[in-house]
This record gives structure tokens, sequence and C-alpha cells, in this order.
């Protein structure tokens, strides 16, 4: 089958579901990362064709994007700022306002370091890696600690690092459970997007999400909305240093709430920031000197 017949296909049934632009650009991701056919080399050659034994994975591709079934989890892979990760069903699929936080947090502590000694970071439900990556990447002089309660992802996480040629310590655990023990008092950053979506909030979502993407990372309680923010306060009150920064990726609806949260802990210097949609989705804090 030619290229250009298999690309009609694809907007015939995929077209009314996601729209034309983004059913081309499905169309050469697969291509591209299948076949090594790029747009151009579609433009420059329109009577490139597959072979017989080709034919069915990009039709397995396309009766997968027909259910909604992320294109990232098709090609088991995505970007996330500028960085190649790998993601799986155990794993959430980075998003744009995640890179959004990654920003804050980097312009914020780059320089930071005292006496040649390196800021040590924690993050907390690290999924995919990529904001730990990420930061590892931008900022070399951090030493770089992820924890989550997967066990799958962490394995996934653990390949993004390698892929990214970063060394980041991964630790197993469930922050609603850690004892102090678990680390000594001398992390300066915490950052954390722990899951905050609301069971209310559901009928929001759209379904490549909600029927995809793993429900342990995403959703709490309504009545207990905030509980992993509470364990991750209690946790850098022990565990930050005085005058040590603390970042989440926050519900867009809570932000009034996580503000009153960081005060009655005794935080300082809290920022609440909106993403580029004008969504409350970012808060720091910072440790008071006790």
């Amino acid at each position: 089958m030619l290229l250009k017949d298999l690309k009609q296909i694809f907007h015939k049934e995929l077209d009314a579901i996601y729209g034309e632009d983004e059913v081309r650009s499905f169309f050469f991701m697969l291509t591209e990362n299948y076949f090594n056919v790029s747009r151009l080399d579609l433009a420059m050659q329109p009577n490139l064709a597959l072979t017989t034994s080709e034919h069915p994975k990009i039709m397995e591709a396309l009766s997968l994007l027909k259910t909604e079934f992320p294109i990232q989890y098709i090609l088991k892979e995505t970007e996330f700022y500028g960085f190649p990760f790998k993601v799986t069903k155990s794993t959430l699929i980075p998003r744009p306002e995640t890179e959004e936080l990654v920003t804050w947090v980097s312009e914020t502590i780059k320089g930071l370091e005292v006496s040649n000694n390196k800021l040590n970071l924690l993050d907390i439900g690290t999924g995919s890696g990529c904001i730990a990556i990420s930061l590892a990447k931008i900022l070399p002089g951090l030493k770089v600690v992820a924890l989550d309660v997967s066990k799958e992802a962490l394995v996934v996480a653990k390949e993004n690092a390698v892929i990214n040629k970063v060394d980041v310590q991964f630790v197993q655990a469930n922050i609603l459970e850690t004892h102090s023990g678990l680390f000594p008092e001398t992390l300066d950053v915490i950052v954390s997007n722990p899951p905050y979506v609301r069971e209310l909030e559901k009928k929001e979502m759209k379904p490549n999400v909600l029927n995809n993407e793993p429900h342990l990372a995403l959703f709490v309680d309504d009545d207990n909305a905030l509980q992993f923010y509470k364990a991750i306060i209690e946790f850098a009150k022990l565990h930050l240093k005085d005058n040590g920064f603390l970042f989440f990726e926050i519900n867009e609806y809570l932000g009034q709430e996580m503000k009153a949260l960081l005060q009655e802990n005794n935080f300082t210097d809290i920022e609440l920031r909106k993403d580029i949609f004008g969504r409350d989705r970012m808060i720091k804090g910072v440790k008071k000197i006790r």
C-alpha cells in the first residue's frame, strides 16, 4: 500500500475524533518511528509504499487510535523539556504544565550551590522520572533523588535516566507511610506532582486520559483532596533545610487551599503561579527558619 493512500485512510477514520491537524501529526509520528519516513520524505517521494510485513504494525496503531488510546503509549515514548522519555501505562504521560514547573524550579535554584557542595533535591511521585531527570540534565550541580510508590514506574524512570545519561537515585516508598528515618535532614529542595484530581472531576477528563493513564497517579478522594500535599509538607518539615524550597504542581481549583495549607505550616515566601492557560497550577513555599 502506498503511504499517501494510508494517510488518507487515517484521515477518514480519525479526523472526526482528533481533527485533521492532529491526525496528520499522528501519521507522521508513526511513519518516522516505525519506518524512518518523514513528512519531507513522503513529499519528495509520493510513491513510497509499505511492504506486506510493515502493514500490520501501523494498522494496529490506527485501530488503537480509534479507541482514543494515547499515541505516546503506542510509540512507548514522548518528549519532555526537549528530552526523550519512555512511557508505559504504569506512568503518566508528561504534560506541558509540568515543564513550566521544571523551569520555575531550575530558575529559582540555579547558582545556589554553597562551598562547591551539590544541592540535594528530592522528587516525590516521580513516575517516568521526567521532573527529576530534566532537572538533573539542566542543573548538573544537583544531587537528585526520586521517589515513587510504583515499582513498575521506577523501572521506566531508571531506563529514562540511562537514556538521558544522568545520575539519579531512585527509591520505592509510599510518602503516605514514609517514616522519618528514610532521609536525613539535608534536603535543599523538594518538588512533587502528586495525585490531585478529585473523583468529582472525572467527568471533565478526556477519555484518552481517564481510560488509559494510571489512576494511582491521578486520583484522590473528594473528601481528602490534599492528603498527599499534607503528607509531603509534614515530610518537608522534618527533612527540608531551613530556607529550603518546596514546589508543587497542584489542582487548578485548590490554589487558595494550598496557600492556606503552606501558611498554616509556617512556610514563607509563598507564591501561587498560573500556567500558560491561566490556571492556578504551581505553588512554592520556603521553609521558615526555626
